[in-house]
């Protein structure tokens, strides 16, 4: 019925409007028979009270997931639709979110960056949680995280002056690699010496203890 309706006022390339009629006769012959008159009786019928349900539905489907930032699937827009009163099957939500292209976000693998190494021996705790420092470049933060988007994953690996809280060095790549994180020391090393800070003495570098796809970090160094 909607093949029909959609095509039945196009032209053909003589100019001549394809019809209901013959495009019935043709669906037809391929071995689709239906007669013009259960088109036209089909048109004349008025919505069944599942369309008009479904689309009351829609919208209210189309709202709880708006309102929750397109984060919602179907199980929860089925149970805040209940909260709110509407009492609606699961199975009919999963099926008009289909229809509406609608989707909650799925949760991506899980991602390790820093694996505790058992094996290593670790250096001394110079920080003890306290992250806090009176001058610039006695104490900086590395840290080594992921980003998903829409081309892939990125890695990113930062430093940061505590005193500061300013990122000194940083550096992105598609894959977990040493050099990633030893250049953004260097980076960070790079950036203090434009400034005309040389002389780091005393600097204590605190980064994760672990180590994950060849990196073997040490959790201080002074």
């Amino acid at each position: 019925m909607r093949f029909i309706t959609a095509h039945a006022d196009r032209k053909s390339v003589d100019g001549l409007r394809w019809g209901v009629e013959p495009i019935c006769c043709v669906l037809t012959e391929h071995g689709t028979p239906i007669a013009p008159s259960t088109y036209y009786d089909q048109v004349k019928r008025s919505p069944s009270k599942r369309a008009l349900r479904d689309a009351e539905l829609a919208v209210e489907i189309a709202r709880v997931h708006r309102e929750n930032y397109g984060v919602y699937g179907a199980r929860k827009v089925w149970l805040a639709l209940n909260r709110g009163g509407i009492a609606v099957a699961r199975c009919t939500v999963e099926r008009l979110m289909h229809q509406l292209g609608l989707e909650g976000a799925r949760r991506g693998k899980v991602r390790r960056t820093t694996v505790a190494d058992p094996t290593v021996s670790r250096p001394a705790d110079l920080v003890q949680r306290d992250f806090t420092r009176s001058r610039p470049d006695a104490c900086w933060v590395a840290d080594f995280t992921y980003v998903a988007t829409w081309s892939g994953t990125v890695y990113v690996a930062f430093v940061v002056d505590v005193h500061s809280r300013r990122i000194l060095g940083w550096r992105a790549a598609t894959s977990m690699r040493t050099e990633l994180v030893l250049d953004a020391l260097e980076m960070a090393i790079w950036a203090r010496g434009r400034q005309g800070v040389t002389d780091l003495s005393g600097l204590v570098h605190h980064t994760d203890a672990g180590s994950h796809g060849g990196f073997n970090w040490s959790s201080q160094h002074g």
